[in-house]
């Protein structure tokens, strides 16, 4: 840990500070023996929490309290200021927590407070046991929060994929540009997942459900029995079909496994062509600059990003890759690859001795269709995100849900999404009936860029930007009708927590019949 991460800010807590000097709803950051920590006032008490997000190491006192939650600035975690539960993903972990004393007007923290181990969930007769099918984001992190709401029956989570689950966000981010070790790339180790009782089977394909005897069917034959089942398969890429795309110097990155052959490929390569011009594509292409081999990028779009950010947004972003060293083509397609080369609809071919194909994803409903859930260009989830079939759940890229915000069902490919979704369907096996209302977000980092963005526009008719994306201190406001769907962020963090509760508050609203 360098001095800078080391350095303590604000007053010795432990010592004390008067009550009167924090705010009602405010944060102040001092330190207690040698940890950063934070004061929170919430009325007549006073929490003290760890001052850092246990997700990326975001400054929390940069963040926002909202009720007796505290939220991260950077990519939304939630904890809770009473017990430091991370209750909303993409924090798995806590923060730490303070006993606080108060005599008179002055507060201390004392001793750190041990970890809180919830009782069993007040439902009855809770699912003996639970099957996940999926180790991504929704299937991790509903397994996770079972054990954290103090489920006690068996968990068993199937995952196709050779590798434990892992945070895919960096596998095109950070890892791909050597920023980020391998340590960064799994979500949890073995011994997690021994210590809290998850049986996680890896290459176990699920090739059939039996909704009427309750069990799935893995491709070896074997059978899992399940009273509460949560179908988590994710998506997966969309593969070219011409010529050459299934020789050996052609990736797709989606698992931990394609992310370390890329990798390993762009230690030695000279030439690549990113065949997609989506975020995947764009922060591929900003990784293997930072790994200076020469990039050019495929897209089909005439304008860079303009139906997900607007025409002024996807101007500044090529012009940032350009500024680079990236070419675009965009208005085109690939139709041949060979040994060397891409070559486009215009007859134009580009040396390539490394080629990545990010053309978007599809959601994996096979099993869903098989086992007779309902589907619509997603697996259709209610707003307990249960399916068609009771005791059935699905989560993540392949569920489409109501969402209050829009109006409309929707089905979104985020992270954070996933996370969230997974955390809410396990509480709902449960039986404790929590609507997913989370308002989506999601984040992309290019070279020096950063871009989040709140809420979920999939048409808007105006997008209108305050301040400066060539100053890097702007929002981007997506609305469509006059109803604002969605925020942008660059360096305007709090921004970005004050909109998702505007969002949230209006879904309330909403759903008590009250419209805005």
């Amino acid at each position: 840990m360098s001095d800078e991460e080391t350095k303590l800010e604000g007053p010795d807590l432990i010592s004390g500070v008067p009550q009167s000097s924090i705010a009602e709803g405010a944060m102040l950051l001092g330190h207690a023996r040698g940890e950063p920590v934070i004061l929170v006032r919430r009325g007549d008490d006073v929490f003290a929490v760890g001052a850092t997000c246990t997700h990326y190491g975001a400054p929390l006192v940069d963040g926002l309290v909202v009720g007796d939650t505290l939220r991260c600035p950077w990519h939304h975690a939630c904890f809770d200021l009473r017990n430091g539960d991370a209750v909303r993903a993409p924090a798995l972990d806590p923060i730490a927590c303070w006993r606080v004393e108060r005599q008179g007007d002055v507060v201390r923290v004392r001793e750190k407070r041990p970890t809180t181990v919830r009782p069993p969930p007040a439902a009855t007769n809770p699912p003996e046991t639970i099957v996940i099918v999926g180790g991504g984001a929704a299937g991790n992190a509903a397994a996770e929060m079972l054990r954290q709401e103090g489920y006690a029956g068996r968990i068993t989570m199937l995952s196709a994929d050779a590798s434990l689950p892992v945070d895919r966000p960096t596998l095109s981010k950070g890892f791909l540009a050597g920023t980020d070790d391998e340590d960064a790339v799994p979500l949890r180790t073995e011994a997690f997942y021994r210590e809290h009782d998850i049986d996680v089977k890896l290459a176990a394909r699920v090739v059939a459900i039996d909704t009427g005897n309750r069990d799935v069917q893995l491709a070896d034959g074997s059978r899992h029995r399940f009273d509460a089942l949560l179908l988590a398969t994710g998506a997966e890429p969309v593969k070219l079909d011409f010529p050459g795309a299934d020789l050996p110097h052609v990736h797709y990155l989606r698992t931990a496994a394609d992310s370390r052959a890329l990798v390993d490929s762009a230690m030695t390569a000279r030439h690549a062509v990113v065949i997609g011009s989506s975020f995947i594509g764009l922060e591929v292409a900003a990784s293997l600059r930072a790994r200076h081999v020469g990039v050019h990028v495929v897209g089909r779009d005439a304008v860079l990003m303009e139906r997900v950010l607007g025409a002024e947004a996807g101007a500044f972003i090529r012009q940032l890759h350009e500024q680079n060293g990236v070419t675009f083509h965009l208005g085109a397609t690939a139709v041949r690859i060979d040994a060397h080369h891409v070559t486009l609809s215009d007859g134009v071919a580009l040396e390539a001795d490394l080629v990545v194909v990010g053309v978007g994803v599809k959601p994996a409903l096979a099993l869903a269709e098989s086992a007779g859930l309902a589907v619509d260009r997603g697996v259709t989830v209610d707003e307990y995100l249960q399916t068609s079939v009771p005791g059935i759940f699905a989560a993540g890229d392949i569920a489409r849900w109501p969402d209050r915000l829009s109006g409309e069902r929707i089905r979104v490919e985020h992270w954070v999404v996933a996370e969230r979704q997974g955390q809410t369907a396990a509480r709902n096996m449960l039986g404790l009936k929590e609507r997913f209302d989370a308002v989506p977000f999601f984040w992309t980092v290019q070279y020096d860029f950063g871009l989040g963005y709140v809420g979920h526009a999939e048409r808007f008719d105006s997008a209108i930007i305050d301040g400066s994306l060539e100053q890097d201190d702007c929002t981007i406001a997506y609305a469509n009708d006059g109803r604002k769907l969605a925020l942008a962020i660059v360096k305007r963090d709090l921004e970005g927590l004050h909109v998702e509760v505007e969002f949230e508050r209006r879904i309330g609203a909403e759903r008590e019949g009250v419209v805005r």
